[in-house]
C-alpha cells in the first residue's frame, strides 16, 4: 500500500486502499456457519442441579418473562414496565410485591442476557424506589412509587462522588437548610440511568447536623448538570454520568425523611448487594448455555469440541460454580427472609460469587477460542460487564474486609497507625 504526499491526507489514504477496504462486514452467520451467534440465545442448560425446584411456583414463573435480547433500546422501557418487574420486593402503591427471591431470579434472567439491562433495573428499583419505599415519607411513597414501579418515569441512586468510591460514608456534596428547602452543592460520579433520570436521589451531607441525608432532586433542577461517562470497556448500555450540582433548591417535601445517617442507607445496600450478587449469577448461566451449544456446533481435528476431554472439563466446572453461586444466592434470600441475614453475609456473598463468576467467564473464552473475543458470542461481552459488577456495591476487597470485621470482631479499612521506630 502506497500513500502519495497531498494535500489531503484522508484522500490520500482512501485512493491507496483496496476496492473493498469499505465494504461492511459479513454477517457473523455467514463469515462463521459452523456455530449460532448469542443474537439467537440458546434455552438454559444451566441449571444442572434443577434449582427451580428450590423455587415457589409464582417464582419459577418469574423466570420465563424476563429473556430480554442484548441491545437495550430506550423504546423497551415501557414494556419492562408492563411485566411488572419494577419495585421488586415493595408492597402496595403499583409495586409487584414480589418474595425477594423472586426478585432475585427475574434480575439474573435478565442478566443472563445482557447485564446492562439488569443494572438498569437494579439502580431504578433495588436502590432508588427501595430507599422512597423504606425511608421515604408516605406522602413520597404515594407520590412516585406508583409511575416508578410502571417505569412511566425512571430514577437514578447518586451517593458515590469523585473523591468518595469505597470510602462512601466520607462524601462532601453538601446540603445546606434554607427557608422552605435546602440547597445541594457538590458532585457524584458513576451513577447509573443519571443522564434520563426523572428523579435523582442524592445523598448529601448536612451542614448542620454533618450527617448525610436524602434528598429527591427532579430533572433539569436549576443548578443541576449531568454527562455521560465515555469510553467504558463494561456495561455499556448502562448510561453513568458525572452530576454537578451548583446550589440546587430542594424542598423540604422532598427531603427523605428517613435518611439521617449513613445507617440509614446501608438497609437499602444490604437488599440492593442481594440482588447485585444474583446478577453474576445470571451472566455465568448464560456464558455456561452459549459455550455450551458451540462445542456441541463447533468441530475440530473431525469431531465435536464437546468430545474433547479438557474441554468437558472445563464445561464442569463452570457448572459446578454455577450451581454454587445460584445455591449461595438463594440462602442469601432465605437468610434475609427469615430476618437473619447480617451485612457480613451480604458482603461475602456478593465478594465470592462475583469471583467464581470472573472464572467461569475465563473458562468460556477459553472454550470458545478466537470467538472467544467477539461480542457476537456474548462472553466477550459478559466478560467485560462482569468487571464493573466486581467492583460496585463494594468491590472485592471491601465486601471481604466487612465479613472480616463480623468475623474477626476487628475493622481494618483503615490502615493501622504507625509509630517512629526513633
Amino acid at each position: 500500500m502506497a500513500i502519495l504526499s497531498s494535500k489531503n491526507p484522508e484522500d490520500a489514504v482512501k485512493s491507496a486502499m483496496p476496492s473493498y477496504f469499505n465494504l461492511p462486514p459479513l454477517d457473523v452467520s455467514a463469515a462463521f456457519p459452523q456455530a449460532t451467534p448469542a443474537s439467537t440465545f440458546p434455552p438454559c442448560a444451566s441449571d444442572y442441579f434443577q434449582i427451580d425446584d428450590l423455587l415457589t411456583p409464582e417464582e419459577q414463573a418469574i423466570k420465563k418473562k424476563y429473556w430480554e435480547k442484548a441491545k437495550f433500546p430506550f423504546h423497551v422501557i415501557p414494556k419492562l414496565g408492563a411485566l411488572r418487574v419494577a419495585g421488586g420486593t415493595i408492597k402496595g402503591y403499583g409495586c409487584p410485591g414480589l418474595s425477594i427471591t423472586g426478585s432475585a431470579i427475574a434480575i439474573a434472567e435478565v442478566a443472563r442476557v445482557d447485564a446492562s439491562c439488569s443494572t438498569f433495573i437494579l439502580v431504578h428499583s433495588s436502590l432508588a424506589m427501595l430507599t422512597i419505599a423504606l425511608c421515604g415519607s408516605e406522602a413520597q411513597k404515594q407520590k412516585y412509587l406508583p409511575s416508578l414501579a410502571q417505569l412511566q418515569t425512571i430514577a437514578c441512586w447518586a451517593l458515590t462522588e469523585p473523591d468518595y468510591g469505597s470510602d462512601a460514608s466520607a462524601l462532601k456534596t453538601t446540603a445546606t437548610k434554607v427557608e422552605g428547602g435546602w440547597i445541594l452543592e457538590g458532585q457524584k460520579r458513576w451513577i447509573g440511568n443519571s443522564t434520563f433520570a426523572d428523579l435523582l436521589v442524592v445523598f448529601a451531607r448536612n451542614t448542620t447536623t454533618n450527617q448525610i441525608n436524602g434528598y429527591i432532586v427532579k430533572k433539569d433542577a436549576p443548578g443541576l448538570t449531568v454527562t455521560k461517562i465515555e469510553n467504558k470497556i463494561g456495561l455499556r448500555i448502562v448510561q453513568n454520568g458525572d452530576i454537578v450540582m451548583r446550589k440546587v433548591f430542594v424542598s423540604d417535601e422532598d427531603r427523605i425523611a428517613g435518611v439521617d445517617t449513613f445507617q440509614d442507607i446501608s438497609k437499602v445496600l444490604a437488599v440492593s448487594r442481594i440482588m447485585v450478587a444474583w446478577q453474576p449469577i445470571g451472566i455465568s448461566m448464560g456464558i455456561y448455555d452459549v459455550c455450551h451449544r458451540y462445542l456441541k456446533e463447533r468441530k475440530q481435528f473431525g469431531a465435536l469440541l464437546a468430545a474433547f476431554q479438557i474441554n468437558q472439563q472445563k464445561l464442569v466446572q463452570m457448572l459446578g460454580n454455577i450451581q454454587a453461586m445460584i445455591l449461595v444466592g438463594w440462602r442469601l434470600c432465605k437468610l434475609y427472609e427469615s430476618g437473619k441475614m447480617t451485612p457480613g453475609h451480604a458482603s461475602l456473598g456478593k465478594s465470592w460469587i462475583t469471583l467464581r463468576a470472573r472464572e467461569t467467564a475465563a473458562l468460556g473464552r477459553e472454550l470458545l477460542g478466537g470467538n472467544g473475543i467477539l461480542a457476537d458470542f456474548l462472553v466477550a461481552k459478559a466478560f467485560c460487564d462482569l468487571e464493573p459488577i466486581y467492583t460496585y456495591e463494594g468491590t472485592y476487597d471491601i465486601n471481604t474486609l466487612i465479613t472480616g470485621r463480623e468475623v474477626t470482631g476487628f475493622a481494618s479499612f483503615k490502615p493501622a497507625a504507625q509509630r517512629s521506630r526513633l
